[in-house]
């Protein structure tokens, strides 16, 4: 079974998700996957492949869902769509159109900037594409997600989606640096339809943040920008 019901903090991105890839070459240093999915964190991150008989188990899952009017299955959460190995296998751009071919929808999370591009010829009504947005600082990025997509590539991306007609959402999550969080949230909420805003977990650094002050300071410069926001449900309990 590829496609899944979400749990915990993830079920509040997505009510279904789907990994096409096993691991990501990302090499976030935040990254929780590895440990949830009992991985070796190198292995995880240094050989991704796309999962065993991935697209035929997507069409089984696709035909079952047929008819049933679900909402977007989310593409990804334990790993990248865009990764830089998307560009050899084409896994995500197959994804998306099995989902289409069953009447499905898709939302795209990805750090993979432009990479994503050129799939927004298949993205329509009921589809999503989503940036994670943690720095506007490039030496910040590479430092704790030394392989994505810089700043501002994943920025243009959502521009472009944008001017193409596309729903656009960013992930605020991680926050690693509050106040580079906040300057995103000003940089970026002309051509981005929902912010949706969480914390930093499994990392010391996490400790050093004031996320009673953040997540105010967040919450009131959305309103003032006129946002749709959703604020986690772990930050809402620390405000």
């Amino acid at each position: 079974m590829i496609i899944y019901e979400p749990a915990g903090r993830a079920r509040e991105y997505s009510a279904l998700a789907a990994n096409l890839y096993s691991g990501c070459e990302h090499g976030c240093v935040y990254c929780y996957a590895p440990s949830a999915l009992r991985r070796d964190k190198e292995q995880f991150h240094t050989h991704p492949c796309p999962r065993k008989n991935v697209l035929a188990q997507l069409e089984k899952d696709c035909i079952k869902l047929k008819g049933t009017n679900p909402p977007p299955v989310l593409f990804s959460f334990t790993t990248d769509p865009y990764q830089p190995i998307e560009c050899e296998y084409g896994i995500t751009r197959c994804g998306i159109k099995l989902l289409h071919q069953y009447g499905l929808n898709v939302e795209i999370l990805t750090k993979g900037g432009m990479r994503a591009a050129r799939d927004f010829d298949l993205l329509n009504d009921g589809d999503a594409f989503a940036t994670t947005l943690t720095f506007i600082n490039n030496a910040d990025s590479l430092k704790w997600e030394p392989k994505a997509a810089l700043p501002a590539d994943r920025i243009r991306a959502m521009q472009l989606a944008h001017e193409k007609g596309i729903q656009v959402w960013a992930s605020l999550e991680p926050v690693i640096d509050p106040e580079q969080t906040l300057k995103l949230i000003m940089l970026t909420h002309n051509f981005v339809d929902l912010f949706k805003v969480g914390k930093l977990n499994y990392h010391p650094r996490a400790r050093e943040i004031d996320w009673h002050n953040f997540g105010w300071q967040a919450k009131k410069l959305l309103e003032e920008l006129k946002c749709a926001y959703y604020l986690k449900d772990d930050l809402r309990k620390a405000m």
